[in-house]
């Protein structure tokens, strides 16, 4: 007997989420770790949010909210969106939520039907697959090789869409790659859906605000305003405020939708956080100075990665926002160990970096696009450059 549903026979653990608990067990037991695994900035969330966040302890805001979020924080993503996006929304089109990744499980619930097909552009984030699985519906991948930037063609679109496809998930900038469409991509990209008006669209767009040198971010709702009634946008201040524990996401799209993920939310969660969501509303309507000082920050450290990873043969796409590289791991794959062992896979790979190197990364098996390795470059420079030349000096022990 057991109490498992069979639905879970389906869905794998988080392959991120392990890698860097396996990473924090081999440090917690003495081992000098550097792990480039985990996607959250490494800075402190900026002293005027935590203060709000501490105010709102003071004043007795700590009590359950409207399910969807305080009216305060829905108009204030509202403006964002106006005044970033050139996006319009009304209250009822927006939810707050316990983090994106919140909004997008709810989102697949609340649409997805058994069979459903979900298109998902590969290189993916981990978890899109299994969230589409745990709803009852096919996740669709496309391959989206390196020669394309990472990214989904209008060509490979039209080709994957079937009359059980509901969805397209797009994540811009991309998790692993770092990839961002533009705006004529995405328009591309809309005059596909344009010819098929029965699917829909679930844009990922957590790290809008860490992007590089020249490269600006797009929304696909706002590229092809046509599309906006029946995409889903979802964002939130993990990224790119510091503040991946206070746990707030948001998300805005047709009413009808954001009607069932409230409905799934008040049967489920209930509402975020209350001195949470207080801390959210500083972030969006505060000076924005450190968010793009940050950015900054991450520019640095990329162009310092990518060196030392270009040196160790492990070319990677010079990624156009976001804080990780996807590393082309190919030249080592049937190459031998020290200790006589074969590299076979980009998994064998990465067991070897941590094993070797004492590195810590993520085989791009997880990410659904072979061979690859995927490197957060959120930690401090000093210990970047470490980790740089320790992966330089276990490639050259390969054979």
């Amino acid at each position: 007997m057991t109490l498992v549903a069979s639905r879970m026979a389906r869905v794998q653990p988080s392959a991120s989420g392990m890698a860097a608990m396996r990473a924090r067990q081999l440090i917690a037991a003495g081992h000098d770790i550097i792990s480039l695994t985990v996607g959250e900035p490494d800075f402190d969330t900026p002293d005027h949010i935590r203060a709000a966040g501490e105010a709102a302890i003071r004043n007795g805001q700590t009590r359950y909210t409207n399910v969807d979020g305080i009216p305060a924080l829905k108009q204030a993503v509202a403006r964002k969106f106006l005044r970033e996006n050139g996006l319009s929304y009304e209250n009822n089109q927006i939810v707050i939520a316990s983090g994106a990744k919140q909004v997008i499980f709810n989102a697949f619930l609340a649409s997805v039907d058994p069979g459903d097909e979900v298109i998902i552009p590969a290189p993916y984030w981990v978890s899109y697959p299994d969230m589409v699985r745990l709803a009852g519906g096919e996740p669709v991948e496309v391959k989206c090789p390196a020669a394309d930037g990472f990214k989904l063609t209008p060509e490979r679109l039209e080709a994957a869409i079937t009359p059980r496809t509901k969805l397209l998930v797009l994540n811009s900038p991309g998790n692993p790659s770092g990839a961002v469409y533009t705006r004529d991509e995405l328009k591309a990209l809309g005059e596909v859906l344009l010819r098929h008006e029965r699917v829909g669209i679930v844009s990922d767009e957590i790290y809008e605000h860490i992007t590089f040198g020249n490269v600006r971010f797009e929304s696909i709702a706002a590229a092809e305003p046509r599309l906006a009634n029946r995409t889903l946008v979802v964002n939130g201040v993990s990224k790119a405020y510091a503040m991946t524990g206070w746990r707030i996401g948001y998300g805005a799209g047709p009413a009808d939708l954001i009607k069932e993920i409230v409905k799934l939310q008040s049967q489920s969660t209930s509402s975020a956080s209350s001195i949470s969501q207080a801390a959210a509303l500083a972030a969006l309507e505060g000076p924005q100075d450190e968010v793009h000082r940050n950015c900054s920050v991450f520019e640095r450290r990329m162009k310092i990665i990518r060196a030392a990873l270009n040196e160790a043969g492990l070319f990677c796409e010079e990624p156009g926002g976001a804080f990780y590289v996807y590393a082309d791991c190919s030249a080592y794959i049937g190459k031998k160990r020290p200790d006589g062992r074969v590299i076979e896979t980009d998994t064998d790979f990465a067991e070897y970096l941590l094993e070797e190197a004492k590195v810590a990364v993520i085989a791009g098996t997880a990410y659904g696009l072979s061979p690859f390795v995927r490197l957060s470059f959120a930690v401090a420079d000093d210990r970047l450059a470490e980790a740089g030349s320790r992966i330089l000096s276990a490639c050259r022990k390969l054979a």
